[in-house]
């Protein structure tokens, strides 16, 4: 089929890639436009348009969807030139507005990371390790007007570990989901798939804020263990000690320590361990202002809040 992509992130790299490996025509990419980073503040190209450049193919980057815009227009009239067949979508950041809908045959196709309709919206990894989920896995829908409520296509399913942060997890499913999204492709030039309605009752899933990351210690050790898990690395399980606000990597339950209060520290040898709301947990890493994420216990070394104070606590 002829193709045109939409996605933005590293995640969607890893299906436009696998695109690229098939029989399809990807004729262009649709992806957000350059950004600056860095220190130098630089304008970079999106992981999806770098890779783009290096094939050869065309990138539109407009700045907003909507019709009647300078942007949206010249979108529209491109579109119209290439004619795709199909739109496959992985993270790609804007909205797409309804008269945009119908412009291929098969429309605009969604890889979403959540089996819906679960977790629609923009955070449901995060939000699958976060709720406690056993199961999670990525789904392929037609887009409509709705938030993610769209006929799905297919679906697979990714059993949560134990210890996956939100990179692990989005990690797997990216591969698992490219895989999905290059054979509903196949499917639908094929004719071989029937799309069928979302069962069930929806949950969702919001964009996280950096507020939203925030570590409550007095919530049980199991919640702390996942809502860490589910902020890392972005944007980062964080924590307040006196005045200064500190990043807090993973942790490990210590069902055997002996009880602290909720948020209380305590250091033992090459141990960082915390009071939670149900037990203690251990500290893996921590990262102070301004520096990167280093050993808990080194931290705490070094720390002179902690050696100069009977009792400390994080809030």
């Amino acid at each position: 089929m002829r193709l045109i992509f939409a996605g933005t992130p590293e995640p969607a790299v890893v299906a436009l890639r696998r695109l690229l490996d098939t029989d399809h025509e990807i004729v262009a990419v649709i992806t957000r436009p350059d950004a600056r980073r860095g220190r130098g503040r630089t304008l970079h190209p999106s992981p999806v348009s770098a890779l783009a450049q290096e094939h050869g193919i065309e990138v539109l980057t407009p700045t907003t969807l909507k019709p009647g815009t300078e942007d949206g227009e010249a979108l529209r009239a491109r579109l119209a030139e290439l004619a795709p067949e199909a739109i496959p979508v992985v993270a790609y950041g804007n909205l797409i507005t309804k008269d945009l809908l119908d412009v291929a045959p098969h429309g605009w196709v969604n890889l979403h990371f959540s089996l819906l309709p679960a977790w629609r919206g923009a955070a449901p990894v995060q939000a699958a390790i976060n709720a406690g989920d056993d199961i999670t896995g990525a789904s392929t829908f037609r887009i409509e007007e709705g938030l993610d409520t769209g006929p799905v296509l297919g679906t697979v399913t990714e059993t949560i570990r134990d210890t996956d942060t939100a990179d692990d997890l989005l990690t797997r499913l990216a591969y698992s989901g490219a895989e999905l999204l290059a054979a509903t492709m196949d499917g639908l030039e094929a004719g071989a798939i029937v799309p069928h309605e979302q069962a069930g009752e929806p949950t969702y899933a919001h964009k996280i804020s950096t507020e939203d990351a925030r570590i409550n210690w007095d919530a049980p050790a199991t919640a702390v263990d996942r809502h860490i898990r589910a902020h890392t690395p972005a944007p980062g399980a964080w924590t307040v000690l006196g005045e200064d606000r500190l990043k807090v990597g993973p942790v490990t339950e210590a069902p055997d320590a002996e009880a602290l209060d909720a948020g209380e520290l305590r250091v033992i040898k090459s141990e960082v361990q915390v009071g939670t709301g149900s037990g203690v947990v251990t500290l893996g890493h921590v990262q102070p202002p301004g520096k990167k994420m280093m050993d808990a216990a080194a931290w705490a070394r070094g720390n002179a809040t902690i050696h100069g104070q009977q009792k400390v606590s994080f809030s």
